[in-house]
């Protein structure tokens, strides 16, 4: 998708412009997005921070493991991206604070390893134990 996304939190504090997508759209099931997002999966898309502009608000930060930077609303609490010192220049952004979420259709299932033992999709989607690359 080579279109510019736009998305915000749930009271609309933070606000944010991006794109285009530099991987497809995931769902992960690990536990760290599952403990972040408060659900059994969370829908990411992935954008070149240099392609992120925050348009509203100040979204804060916090270190939720090493080398790992979760951003969300300081006031509704709205989980909004995930960076990693080990992909630089990459910023995931929950599908879920998009105005447009239809958009861009999760491809597959990652860190299948960690999922509850009830959740096993079932809508053919490709399922990885963990990420992408490790297969």
């Amino acid at each position: 998708m080579s279109e510019k996304l736009c998305g915000r939190c749930l009271c609309g504090a933070v606000r944010y412009e991006c794109g285009p997508l530099i991987y497809p759209p995931t769902l992960c099931h690990c536990t760290s997005c599952r403990r972040a997002s408060g659900a059994h999966a969370l829908g990411w898309v992935t954008v070149k921070t240099a392609d992120l502009r925050i348009t509203a608000g100040s979204p804060q930060e916090f270190q939720s493991s090493p080398g790992v930077w979760r951003t969300f609303c300081g006031r509704c609490g709205a989980p909004i991206g995930y960076r990693n010192d080990r992909r630089p220049g990459e910023v995931d952004l929950t599908i879920g604070t998009l105005e447009e979420p239809s958009r861009v259709a999760p491809v597959d299932h990652i860190w299948m390893v960690d999922a509850a033992s009830w959740d096993r999709p079932a809508d053919g989607l490709p399922q990885y134990a963990e990420s992408r690359r490790s297969g």
